[in-house]
């Protein structure tokens, strides 16, 4: 009989810059985190039709390639799994609400801002 692999919390990154989402990345993966990465809303938006309620934590972006913004995939992504912990990031101010219980985070945000949340995101 085989062993059961132990639980794993992931996370979806999505982020168009490659080297923020593979930085993200690595540390999520070094919090335990497995993590899936998207370029783009419309791919995190596939990634959450099929997997929301499998996911502990989101990181997004405001400005992302593609038609919908970090926000907007911030709503989306309420509505298929309302207990995920999300973090839209920008440069600038926020120019639509977000959902309620998402954090906006300015950038630049620190590493140890990810380590931190990551742990939060856990324990939820």
């Amino acid at each position: 009989m085989g062993q059961a692999e132990p639980f794993r919390a992931t996370a979806l990154i999505v982020e168009d810059d490659p080297m923020q989402r593979e930085m993200l990345s690595l540390l999520l993966e070094e919090s335990g985190y497995l993590v899936i990465q998207c370029d783009s809303a419309e791919a995190a938006q596939r990634v959450l039709d099929n997997s929301a309620g499998a996911l502990c934590l989101m990181l997004t972006d405001v400005q992302l390639a593609g038609r919908m913004n970090g926000v907007e995939l911030a709503h989306v992504a309420k509505d298929r799994n309302p207990k995920l912990d999300i973090v839209v990031t920008s440069g600038r101010p926020l120019a639509q609400p977000l959902p309620d219980g998402a954090k906006f985070w300015a950038k630049p945000w620190a590493p140890l801002d990810v380590l931190r949340e990551a742990e939060l995101a856990q324990l939820s």
